[in-house]
């Protein structure tokens, strides 16, 4: 099958936990919002999200077009294309169990966006410094150590010598906290250091799936945004204690 992904082209925000598992699944697909010429750019995700003709209209992007069905919600997304790409169990409970790693995943994503923008997302950093540097401090303290000690014992109880967080089999959760690990250690560098001190497994883990060779030639190619700071993941020295 032929995907379309609709999100914004000059980000890598929520559409990169989907590009990430489309390119581990060597799936073919179109990033239309990063394409020019007729049937590409932010026009055709406007026209796609806005338009009468869809009965399931997406919130926001990412959605993913798959035939005739219009998928929306990152979580949802990757739910789908798991099991169609041997990214996910295929028994019901094992399904369910990478589907809630991939919603604690979302929780995660949240709360680092919040760490620049604790007020509002309407409004500039500058104009919440203050609040974004008390929010950072809190989160680098207690937040992320408890979501990284949740999935660093999630890898534990993964068996003796876990390679990911099911153990000696990838899903498209370990994907996903590639890319937190990633994207924290762009924005929180030396909060970062001391956290590859304290989650081993999960950070080894990070270097695991940079390795795999299709994830390797994605993060090598211009296919891969930069990390910049109008995504998720922002760097702002001063937030980085």
């Amino acid at each position: 099958m032929n995907y379309e992904l609709y999100y914004w082209p000059t980000v890598q925000g929520r559409g990169e936990f989907v590009r990430l598992a489309l390119e581990e699944a060597g799936a073919r697909y179109r990033d239309v919002a990063r394409e020019s010429g007729r049937g590409g750019g932010v026009s055709s995700l406007l026209t796609l999200m806005k338009g009468r003709r869809l009965a399931r209209p997406p919130f926001a992007p990412p959605f993913l077009k798959a035939g005739r069905l219009v998928i929306g919600q990152t979580a949802n997304i990757l739910q789908f294309l798991g099991v169609r790409h041997d990214l996910a169990p295929r028994e019901e409970g094992g399904r369910l169990w990478v589907h809630q790693l991939q919603l604690t995943v979302t929780d995660f994503v949240v709360e680092i966006h919040d760490t620049h923008h604790p007020i509002s997302g309407s409004l500039y950093f500058q104009q919440q410094r203050k609040e974004a540097r008390r929010r950072s401090a809190d989160f680098l303290k207690s937040r992320a150590p408890k979501f990284l000690r949740y999935f660093e014992d999630v890898m534990a109880r993964s068996g003796r010598q876990p390679r990911f967080l099911l153990g000696a089999r990838l899903s498209y959760a370990d994907l996903s906290v590639f890319q937190v690990i990633a994207g924290l250690s762009y924005a929180f560098p030396k909060a970062s250091a001391r956290f590859a001190r304290n989650y081993r497994r999960l950070f080894a883990l990070h270097e695991r799936v940079q390795e795999r060779p299709r994830i390797a030639a994605y993060l090598a190619s211009p296919r891969r945004i930069a990390f910049n700071n109008e995504g998720i993941f922002r760097h702002y020295p001063e937030l980085d204690a």
